[in-house]
């Protein structure tokens, strides 16, 4: 797996997390790699996993059942929406509405290829 250098390779593991939990690839309820598999999966050292599912526990993303392993919450799926909307509006929408500043876009000229991009990945 690729990381990227200016974020720590924990939050890059969360995000994959979130991912998966947000396109209903892990479910509420489930189990999800325990740190050692997970590590190996991502070829990267277990106590990184270790960090990133402490992070989620915080957050409330995920549970530590002893002698089951981790799984999702039932509210898995809304704290992460809700985590990772918070994330969105506060760090990338301010750069993204900078740019479209630069460029002298508004939101009429984004419907198009917003449209266009819907149709293309989110459609079934």
């Amino acid at each position: 797996m690729q990381f990227r250098d200016q974020i720590p390779i924990y939050l890059q593991i969360a995000d994959i997390v979130c991912e998966k939990i947000l396109l209903n690839q892990w479910l509420p309820g489930q189990r999800i790699p325990s740190i050692r598999d997970f590590a190996a999966q991502l070829i990267v050292n277990p106590n990184t996993i270790v960090r990133t599912y402490e992070f989620l526990e915080q957050k409330g993303v995920i549970i530590n059942q002893r002698g089951v392993g981790f799984s999702i919450t039932q509210d898995g799926y809304n704290r992460v929406l809700a985590y990772k909307k918070e994330n969105f509006v506060e760090n990338d929408l301010p750069h993204f509405f900078k740019q479209m500043c630069l460029f002298n876009l508004n939101l009429k000229d984004l419907e198009k290829s917003f449209k266009i991009f819907i149709n293309e990945n989110y459609k079934q």
